[in-house]
């Protein structure tokens, strides 16, 4: 955190490598969130791209108490948010690109892509309020604290958001996936 703020007191003398820096430091994180929120690589991007615009331009705004990856999180789920209540609907498929985990055999790589595929079409279901939550929790695995300073609501209703998302997705899951315990196990904790 410290580093970051150095890097924007940089920023804000001109430094215009500084900003570089921290774009390549945090660039990953965001179009990964981004990617998730979306389920599109082209919006993903262009989400990202602005978030880093945004910033620079309010970077007079930027308190160096918070940390900066949150700032910017707040700064792309208010994006995303702002995208759907233009009525910019995304997809409710599966990410253009499924990570496969490395398996034994071919048929336990189709098996993992197709839960993976039923988790992100449930995740894509849920309402924006939930889908935000859920995925700086379990994807981003923050706090309740962090979550609740970047949405700028209070804590239990982060609470109660993850809650409800995780009730959600086991009663979508249960009903579309008959193999899809070990899914539903995971989201039981």
């Amino acid at each position: 955190m410290q580093d970051d703020w150095l890097l924007i007191q940089q920023v804000q003398k001109g430094n215009r490598d500084a900003y570089a820096h921290l774009v390549d430091k945090y660039k990953v994180r965001l179009y990964s969130y981004l990617y998730r929120m979306t389920g599109q690589q082209q919006d993903a991007q262009d989400l990202t791209q602005e978030v880093f615009i945004k910033a620079y331009c309010q970077l007079d705004k930027y308190k160096p108490t918070d940390a900066f990856l949150a700032w910017l999180y707040r700064i792309a789920s208010n994006l995303c948010i702002d995208a759907w209540r233009k009525n910019k609907h995304y997809a409710k498929t599966p990410l253009e690109e499924t990570r496969l985990i490395e398996s034994d055999t071919p048929e336990k790589a189709y098996l993992e892509k197709e839960k993976q595929d039923t988790l992100q079409q449930q995740i894509m279901a849920l309402g924006e309020e939930y889908r935000v939550v859920f995925l700086l929790k379990y994807l981003e695995q923050m706090s309740y604290k962090e979550i609740s300073e970047i949405l700028g609501v209070p804590v239990t209703t982060v609470q109660m958001r993850i809650h409800r998302a995780k009730k959600k997705l086991r009663t979508s899951i249960a009903q579309e996936m008959s193999g899809g315990a070990a899914i539903y196990e995971l989201l039981q904790n």
